[in-house]
């Protein structure tokens, strides 16, 4: 059951009007779903009006299957089951799930910035498990909706939570804060997404800084302080940041960085007095920032550093975030999950450490603005001078990448394809057994099927 989560309470949270039996009015619900498909005993449905699916047209269906409430946002003429009138269900959500946390009273550690804050949420909660039952955001639910759904998943036994938080325009990251209220947030960096919203990378920190006004007081804000903007964040309502990174004067740093190749990076880490030596099971000098952060949260949880160094060294790779698929063939990293130059280039420094022939299979950016192409050059000109052996350009913006990469006469052999099908249509051309192939894109290119396509290619 969810605590305090009666069906009184939520008809009080959301501002809703009950319809139904009154001797149902404080049962507590077992559970919230906004997927008919995912109905369960005694569930609360919330059916949301999407683009393309009206959610209520499920309601008759969710109800027989044991739901015992829906909420709705029109009147259900003739109704035989309980249920709550909203004037709208995602603000209804966002309204439960703000009251359901306050109800648990666990810690909150919130993740915020342009790039890596996946990655981040993943070893931070790689180390908070060590000492507490941590639950942490799954897939992409970091939005106004996948936030909710979250919160949603915790219940008394849970000790901590990590919830990332991801937004595209201002005034979001107030919503999404209000909701979790963190008692310590991270912010990862401050790049160049969503720029066609937030104007300039000064707009972006305006907007993931938005969260400070929301962490609880007394509660602790973590930056990334080599990170030119978010080494000017000041203290703020009687909290200072603590920051990371490989300056020696910060709390938390790092020294001895070496790349193991596609293995991960070693470093030692220090926190405040204490140090260790560590190796991270992902490549790229970004994952030791990752790790930074996550040492300097176990820090202010009260682990030691035989557990901060046993969270990071037990990391496991999600999903489409630089997983390593080895084939017998070829060995293929696979960051199709979603693209931005910053994120672009770091992929591309560290397919330098591929054996064999390295090959970068790269495709559009989105929600980049008015300087979109510009940006996307500004990859195919840094990708020319990587230790790599071939670039493959897919997409209407990669084309000007691939003219960028071919414009610096280097040794790179430069490859351009106009969309995803030719791609896949011709991959046993452009790839030879033993290469290692970098797969990353922004998510609206659908390169998972790229990746899946690489695994059966010389089978």
């Amino acid at each position: 059951m969810m605590t305090n989560l009666t069906l009184e309470n939520i008809e009080q949270v959301c501002g809703g009007t009950y319809f139904g039996s009154e001797e149902l009015l404080q049962e507590e619900i077992a559970s919230i779903t906004t997927d008919s498909r995912k109905v369960e005993e005694g569930c609360l449905f919330v059916p949301i009006v999407g683009e393309r699916v009206d959610a209520h047209k499920f309601i008759p269906d969710v109800m027989s299957k044991g739901a015992l409430c829906t909420l709705s946002e029109r009147p259900l003429e003739h109704a035989r089951h309980p249920y709550i009138l909203v004037e709208s269900s995602l603000q209804a959500v966002k309204d439960i799930a703000e009251f359901y946390l306050e109800q648990l009273e666990i810690p909150v550690v919130g993740i915020t910035g342009s790039v890596g804050k996946t990655s981040t949420k993943e070893v931070i909660a790689s180390v908070l498990k060590e000492k507490y039952r941590t639950l942490k955001t799954q897939g992409n639910f970091n939005n106004e909706l996948g936030l909710p759904l979250t919160v949603f998943r915790l219940r008394e036994e849970d000790e901590i939570a990590v919830l990332e938080m991801g937004i595209s325009d201002f005034g979001e990251m107030s919503r999404l804060a209000q909701i979790a209220k963190p008692d310590s947030c991270v912010i990862t960096n401050i790049g160049q997404c969503h720029l066609e919203n937030l104007g300039d990378r000064d707009g972006v920190l305006k907007a993931k800084t938005e969260i400070l006004q929301f962490v609880r007081a007394g509660g602790h804000i973590i930056l990334n302080g080599d990170d030119d903007k978010l080494i000017t964040v000041p203290e703020t309502r009687g909290m200072k940041p603590l920051f990371f990174g490989m300056n020696e004067e910060f709390p938390v740093y790092a020294t001895d960085i070496k790349s193991r190749g596609l293995k991960g990076m070693s470093c030692r880490i220090h926190v405040g007095e204490e140090s260790f030596e560590v190796l991270i099971p992902m490549p790229g000098k970004h994952m030791v920032y990752n790790a930074l952060a996550a040492a300097a949260v176990g820090m202010t949880y009260g682990l030691n550093i035989s557990q901060i160094k046993a969270g990071i060294e037990s990391l496991e790779p999600v999903s489409g975030r630089f997983r390593m698929i080895e084939t017998e063939d070829l060995l293929i990293v696979d960051d199709c999950y979603n693209a931005n130059p910053m994120s672009m280039k770091a992929s591309l420094q560290v397919l330098q450490d591929g054996l064999g022939r390295r090959v970068a299979i790269l495709g559009d950016m989105g929600e980049l603005g008015e300087n979109e192409q510009a940006l996307h050059d500004e990859v195919g000109t840094f990708a020319a001078h990587q230790d790599i052996d071939c670039l493959i350009c897919v997409g209407q913006l990669c084309k000007g990448m691939a003219e960028a990469a071919q414009a610096e006469h280097t040794s790179l052999e430069v490859i351009y394809v106009p969309d995803r099908e030719t791609l896949l249509q011709n991959l046993d051309q452009y790839i030879q057994k033993k290469d290692t192939v970098l797969v990353k894109a922004s998510h609206f290119m659908k390169f998972e099927e790229v990746v899946a396509a690489l695994q059966t290619l010389f089978s």
